[in-house]
C-alpha cells in the first residue's frame, strides 16, 4: 500500500446526527466517483474511541497509522463536560489504494466534540452511526470511570473494550473494577499484550520456573502486575512482585535470575492496537492474570 490517500473531509457546528449522516453520504459518494466506486473494499468494523481532549493529539496519531489495516467506520468521541450543550463534528473519508491491485481500502473518521449534556448520554449519539451487523471496538483513553454513565452505556453498544492499563493510576486497585466488565463486554489491556514477548521467554523455561517465588521486573507497573498474575495463576499459588519503575519492560528476573530478553522488534501504538482488533473473544488465560494481580 501507499501513503498518499485520497480525502473528503466536512466539519460542522451545533450539528445533528441526521447531518452527519447526509454529509457522510455525500462524502462518500464524492470520493467514490474519484476512485471508481465499484473497486471500493470498505469497513470491517466500527471502531469507537473516547478520547478526553489531553489524549487527542496521541490517540489520532495512533488511528492514523490504522487506516490501510483495518478499514473501518472510526467514532472519535471527545467529551466537553463544561462546553454549551451541542454537538460538534468533523468527518473524513480517506482511500488508499492497494498496491498491484485494481482495488482500494476506504476508512471513515467521523470525530464529535460532545459538549454540555452531550457527555451524559454518548449512547444515544453512536448508535445510529454504527454499521450493522460489524464488530464494535470501543478504546478507552485514560482510566475508565468504572461505574459512571458514559462508560456503562457505551460497554453495552461494545462487542470488545480495549483499554491501557499503564495509563491508569491507582493499580491494583483499579483492576478489581475492570473485572467487574469481564461477563459484559470482551477486554483487552494494551498492557497485556506488550508481555507477550516476555511470557513466552519465561515459558521456555520450563519446568525450571515451577518453583520461583519472587519476580522482579524494572518496567511499568501495569505491565508488571499483569506478568505477575499470570505467573500466580499459571502455576497457581503466589509469586512476589518486586518492581522499578520504567518506562517500557527492560528486566525481568526469576528468583535472582536474569531472563533472556526477546528479540521482539519495537512495536508502535498503531501496531499493538491494530493487533486488539484482530480479537474477537474474551481471553481467559489474561482475564485469569487480572484476577491474580490484586
Amino acid at each position: 500500500m501507499v501513503s498518499s490517500p485520497q480525502t473528503e473531509e466536512w466539519t460542522g457546528k451545533d450539528v445533528s446526527i441526521a447531518a452527519i449522516e447526509r454529509q457522510l453520504a455525500s462524502l462518500r459518494r464524492s470520493i467514490y466517483e474519484e476512485t471508481e466506486g465499484p473497486d471500493l473494499r470498505t469497513s470491517v468494523m466500527t471502531h469507537m474511541a473516547w478520547v478526553p481532549e489531553d489524549w487527542l493529539e496521541q490517540a489520532t496519531e495512533t488511528l492514523n497509522g490504522l487506516a490501510e489495516r483495518h478499514p473501518s467506520r472510526t467514532l472519535i468521541l471527545v467529551p466537553d463536560p463544561g462546553g454549551e450543550d451541542r454537538l460538534d463534528a468533523e468527518l473524513s473519508v480517506r482511500c488508499f489504494p492497494v498496491a498491484g491491485q485494481q482495488q482500494n481500502v476506504c476508512s471513515e473518521v467521523i470525530e464529535l466534540w460532545l459538549c454540555g449534556r452531550r457527555t451524559s448520554a454518548p449512547a444515544s449519539i453512536v448508535q445510529p452511526l454504527l454499521i450493522a451487523d460489524l464488530p464494535v471496538f470501543l478504546r478507552w483513553r485514560g482510566q475508565p470511570p468504572f461505574g459512571a454513565s458514559q462508560f456503562e452505556q457505551l460497554c453495552e453498544v461494545a462487542d470488545r473494550l480495549v483499554v491501557d492499563s499503564a495509563e491508569w493510576d491507582g493499580l491494583p486497585a483499579a483492576h478489581g473494577a475492570l473485572e467487574e466488565t469481564f461477563e459484559r463486554v470482551a477486554v483487552s489491556d494494551i498492557a497485556w499484550s506488550r508481555t507477550l514477548e516476555w511470557r513466552r521467554s519465561i515459558a521456555q523455561l520450563w519446568p525450571g520456573v515451577a518453583g520461583i517465588s519472587t519476580l522482579r521486573v524494572i518496567g511499568p507497573h501495569a505491565d508488571a502486575l499483569l506478568l505477575v498474575g499470570w505467573l500466580r495463576s499459571r502455576l497457581d499459588r503466589q509469586i512476589e512482585l518486586e518492581l522499578e519503575a520504567g518506562d517500557s519492560l527492560e528486566t525481568v528476573e526469576l528468583d535472582g535470575e536474569v531472563v533472556e530478553r526477546p528479540r521482539d522488534e519495537a512495536r508502535t501504538a498503531s501496531d499493538l492496537l491494530s493487533d486488539e482488533l484482530d480479537n474477537f473473544e474474551r481471553d481467559p488465560v489474561y482475564e485469569a492474570a487480572v484476577r491474580a494481580a490484586r
